[in-house]
């Protein structure tokens, strides 16, 4: 019954995505077709196949952070703090797939590095998780002391916690994101929950706009809000679990 009904949502989740994304795609790919068609007509000095060669270079050169900003080309996908994020990325399970090593000896290295990484990663999650739900016990059984509750405080503090990790993790955030990325307050919280839930589809990275210019601080900050966002939507994702079960 429980395989059923996974699959069964499973077949629901494809049948609404496909109903939904599959005209947008049709649609963008005939834009594509048209625009390539009226480039090599109004270039006739355009070969159909260099022109395919350029495009695949390109997209291979922006895989790996390069973009072309007019005579010059523009670096620092791999500076120390888009690595140390790259890293963070990396030994959270999120995968972006926007940025990977391209060398052999960079290639071995990640998987060594996520091979003794990811275990530290789930054991910090854990611990901080464990500090999360001290915190909110003991409030609440301060509450209960104070003002001799005993259900209502325990929960009115875990009322507390959800909405307070809701504002710092999921609803504010995205301010910060549109003020930074230039992105809707729906792309930014979007961006949010594919992020701290790890899916990380990769369609939305944060520092990766070659146009804009971003603070020191902040992947370092958002690296913090990663780690501590994961911990406590891994809580209301295994409260959810629990529920299911």
């Amino acid at each position: 019954v429980l395989l059923a009904a996974y699959l069964g949502y499973v077949g629901l989740g494809a049948t609404v995505l496909q109903a939904l994304e599959r005209p947008a795609e049709v649609q963008a790919a005939e834009h594509l077709l048209r625009e390539h068609w009226e480039l090599l007509a109004n270039h006739t000095c355009l070969q159909g196949p260099a022109l395919q060669r350029l495009i695949e270079g390109i997209i291979q050169a922006y895989k790996s952070g390069i973009t072309l900003q007019g005579n010059t080309t523009s670096l620092g996908r791999w500076d120390y703090s888009g690595s140390f994020f790259f890293s963070i990325s990396a030994i959270t399970t999120i995968g972006y797939g926007n940025l990977s090593p391209s060398t052999a000896v960079g290639r071995i290295f990640c998987i060594v590095f996520a091979l003794f990484g990811i275990p530290l990663n789930l054991v910090l999650l854990n611990k901080i998780g464990q500090l999360m739900l001290v915190g909110v016990q003991h409030c609440a059984h301060r509450l209960e002391e104070m003002f001799h509750w005993q259900n209502k405080a325990s929960f009115l503090m875990k009322t507390c916690a959800l909405v307070t990790g809701l504002l710092f993790f999921l609803l504010l955030p995205p301010l910060l994101f549109s003020d930074k990325e230039g992105w809707s307050y729906e792309e930014g919280f979007y961006y949010s929950f594919i992020t701290l839930s790890t899916i990380g589809f990769g369609d939305y990275v944060i520092g990766m706009n070659p146009d804009r210019t971003y603070p020191s601080w902040y992947k370092n900050v958002i690296s913090l809000w990663i780690l501590f966002g994961m911990a406590w939507l891994a809580l209301i994702i295994k409260f959810c679990i629990n529920i299911l079960e």
